[in-house]
């Protein structure tokens, strides 16, 4: 018999495909969806589905593949809703559709072969409590479990519950666990489990079940006096079912990647004084607030002493000893910039060559760490020669003695003669080094401003162009302060791994894992390219090649304290800001009474986002909606992605959940072209029952000025002072035959969980591309559909693919 036929069934228990099924109908519906159901359940009170749950399901259309009435169903399954129940909802709502789907097929369906019912939910509770995750399943033959803590199996654990009483600090993980039926296996989702070291007036032993649905906040974080180049360590902690989410906010603005339990900034600087908090939420629409610190640096202070001066013995000692009358100082003990800029240029859309992925989301992440570590960063997708040329005589501008300058580049390149070229969108099939960029001669440049540490992080591939003989010629200064990364060696490919998702390239996805990290950047490279060894799809084939002539001990995250040119800093970094001015947002009123939102967010120096919400929509009007339109035709806009209902739609993968909701989303790429000011027009839509609904249209013209990188030009033509000056070439870019090797020795790496050490799959892909196709380690579907817990990042992929390939040597 059908499993919807039994009306005592509980809906949790309803098979896969007749909720898939079920939830494509009422997700499709627009009179008689999943919101209407909300409303009908809701009335009844029954099984309590509030306007806040409601809110909650709506959220899940901002994500890929979510959807709102699979929501609204584990709302009223958590809550007892039986199958009976929810049959005779469908029938209130009047959607035969829906009712169809519960209705029995008249004829004996084939039992199951392994279906697991109940997943294990992530959670965080104090030590000294209990902890129990559950695993349900059902299938033809006995099941039998066994469970894991990341890769090892948890010593006599063969029933559906995992239980441990009481819970420790060392018991804090990732658990997973293995079902069997005969010759069958699926894995459950991952869950993992956060232990809080805090004693709470409760029993021992007692668990968190009563805990599920709310947050409770046990950990406050404490303020903090700190003195230059010290370690900031700030913890607040929450337990509950599912595992909390955290965000720490200084001075009311949310701070890039701070979010854990535990926020830590290894070396503090002045800059680093504020006031901090934890916004902490959970699966629900709960949110709530940790108490407000403050943060207090100041510099280290250093005691010199001269003359004669009458103290006590206590004052001698206090002052560190010596003699004679003393005076303060804030002398550093350590190297330190006078300042730290950073260009960062991914270039993916080649006109001529073939296209790229991982570049945009490498630039975005270091981006987000360089930031971290007060660097000014600018950074850059997609650019022209003319455009990478004038970007890079912006970047010398805010170079002078004694800054920290790191240069960023993916994308595709090459090698000749010891020189490294950097080859921009436009550059012709084949081409030469006249219409790409010398590294270094850019270098050679950086020299002249009088740098305290000169960066090139390469990520491209150093294979010979044939087809390039001219040999530049620079001529650099000796100074003990260049670093040379390359993600490849001399000679030798770049590689990328495939995949459909956004995620970084092979370089990339190891160095931002050491960025932070205060150690000379020398130690930090050598250590990645450790990492990247131990990397079994390019182990062999890729090895990160360093160059270095740096005799002091520099690190990224060395503090700032400006130098003698106050005024030469601040002027530089008001240049700096041109590049980062976004346009304030703005509340427009319409004749008809509607207000909306007109917002906007950067996701690079030259990429855009707006994003329209209603803020007030008149009683009388049946639907209201605002969206933008008539951009110049330098930005080459695409109307089908425009005016989105989730930022996904529009291309923003990065920014999107940074990024208000319930709003219409749309991206613009390429500021960079913009030639005049950015002016573009809202279009408000409103209907009226009292006008059959016919819509109606006002519009306002808004100018915004030139947002972001457009306020420099850098479409303009090539500067006196750009790079290429420093390259004597024969030919100028206008007139160059320009060729270059057509890619027939390239890379593509398939990487999964079970294909990692598949080094047969490995197949050519373009030579002179940096990280081609991004991959994306997902989760293999072979051992079973599998979750990320709420914190994992990365380390629940590398988790993952360490604990297959664990059971697959044991099985061998």
């Amino acid at each position: 018999m059908s499993d919807s036929s039994d009306r005592s069934t509980k809906i949790h228990l309803l098979r896969e495909a007749l909720v898939k099924k079920l939830c494509d109908v009422l997700d499709k519906s627009c009179d008689r969806g999943w919101r209407r159901l909300g409303e009908i359940v809701g009335v009844e009170r029954r099984l309590r589905v509030s306007p806040d749950d409601m809110e909650m399901c709506s959220l899940k259309v901002l994500e890929l593949e979510g959807s709102p009435s699979r929501m609204l169903l584990r709302l009223m399954g958590e809550r007892g809703c039986t199958t009976g129940q929810l049959m005779d909802y469908l029938q209130t709502l009047g959607n035969s559709e829906a009712v169809q789907c519960l209705k029995p097929s008249g004829r004996a369906e084939q039992p199951i072969a392994l279906q697991i019912l109940i997943q294990p939910q992530s959670l965080a509770l104090t030590s000294g409590h209990n902890l129990r995750l559950i695993c349900h399943a059902v299938g033809k033959a006995p099941v039998q479990y066994q469970w894991f803590k990341s890769k090892e199996e948890v010593p006599n654990s063969f029933s559906p519950d995992l239980v441990i009483s009481p819970v420790h600090l060392k018991d804090a993980g990732f658990y997973i666990c293995r079902v069997n039926c005969g010759d069958t296996f699926e894995f459950s989702q991952w869950a993992q489990v956060d232990v809080l070291s805090v004693t709470l007036p409760y029993a021992p032993g007692q668990s968190y079940q009563s805990l599920e649905g709310r947050l409770k906040l046990v950990i406050q974080p404490q303020s903090q006096q700190l003195h230059v180049g010290e370690t900031l360590q700030l913890e607040c902690g929450a337990v509950g079912r599912p595992i909390p989410r955290y965000q720490w906010h200084r001075n009311g603005v949310p701070i890039l990647n701070a979010t854990k339990r535990k926020l830590t900034v290894p070396r503090v600087m002045q800059d680093h004084n504020g006031r901090y908090r934890c916004e902490i939420s959970s699966g629900s629409s709960e949110r709530m607030w940790t108490n407000e610190v403050d943060v207090a640096t100041a510099p280290r202070i250093s005691v010199q002493f001269s003359g004669a001066m009458e103290c006590s013995e206590d004052d001698f000692y206090a002052i560190g000893g010596g003699s004679g009358e003393f005076f303060l100082n804030s002398v550093p003990d350590q190297l330190y910039a006078t300042d730290k800029v950073a260009l960062l240029i991914g270039n993916l859309s080649y006109k001529n060559h073939p296209q790229l992925k991982a570049p945009m989301v490498d630039v975005y992440d270091l981006t987000n760490l360089l930031r971290q570590l007060n660097f000014k960063v600018v950074s850059l997708l997609d650019l022209t020669e003319s455009e990478m040329r004038n970007a890079v005589d912006e970047f010398l501008l805010l170079l002078h003695k004694g800054v920290y300058g790191l240069l960023y580049y993916a994308g595709h390149g090459y090698e000749n003669y010891g020189n490294s070229f950097m080859v921009p969108v436009d550059a012709p099939n084949p081409y030469r080094s006249a219409n790409c960029l010398c590294v270094q001669s850019i270098l050679k440049l950086m020299q002249e401003k009088e740098t305290g540490l000169n960066v090139f992080l390469m990520d491209m591939c150093r294979k010979r162009n044939i087809y390039d003989e001219i040999a530049p010629n620079i001529v650099l200064r000796v100074t003990a302060n260049i670093v040379f990364g390359y993600a490849t060696c001399q000679d030798a490919e770049a590689f990328e791994l495939s995949s459909s998702g956004f995620t970084n390239g092979v370089f990339v996805k190891f160095l931002k894992k050491r960025l932070l990290d205060d150690e000379k950047i020398t130690v930090v490279l050598d250590r990645v390219a450790e990492d990247m060894g131990q990397f079994d799809a390019t182990k062999g084939k890729q090895a990160l090649e360093i160059r270095s002539s740096l005799s002091e001990r520099r690190a990224l995250a060395d503090p700032i304290l400006p130098g003698d040119c106050a005024d030469l800093a601040h002027a530089q970094s008001r240049q700096w800001a041109k590049a980062h001015e976004l346009p304030e947002s703005m509340s427009l009123d319409f004749d008809c009474g509607a207000q909306i939102k007109l917002g906007f967010a950067a996701e690079f120096s030259n990429v855009l986002v707006i994003y329209t919400h209603i803020v007030k929509k008149p009683e009388d009007m049946s639907f209201c909606q605002a969206h933008v339109t008539d951009f110049s035709q330098d930005l080459d806009v695409d109307p089908k992605e425009m005016n989105r209902e989730t930022p996904e739609e529009t291309g923003i993968y990065l920014l999107s959940s940074s990024l208000p909701q319930h709003c219409l989303y749309t991206r613009l790429s390429s500021l960079q072209k913009l030639r005049e000011e950015l002016v573009f027009t809202v279009c408000l839509q409103g209907t009226y029952p009292a006008m059959d609904n016919d819509p109606v249209h006002w519009t306002k013209s808004i100018n915004i000025g030139k947002p972001l990188i457009a306020r420099l030009d850098l479409h303009g033509a090539m500067r006196k002072n750009s790079c290429l000056q420093t390259c004597l070439m024969p030919h100028s870019p206008s007139n160059s035959p320009c060729h270059s090797p057509r890619p027939e020795h390239c890379l593509h790496l398939h990487h999964g969980l079970l294909q990692a050490q598949d080094h047969s799959r490995l197949s050519p892909q373009h030579p002179h591309g940096a990280v081609g196709d991004s991959y994306y380690e997902s989760l293999s579907s072979s051992p079973g559909r599998m979750s990320i817990p709420i914190e994992a990042s990365d380390d629940i992929n590398e988790l993952h693919s360490v604990f297959i390939n664990s059971l697959q040597l044991q099985q061998q």
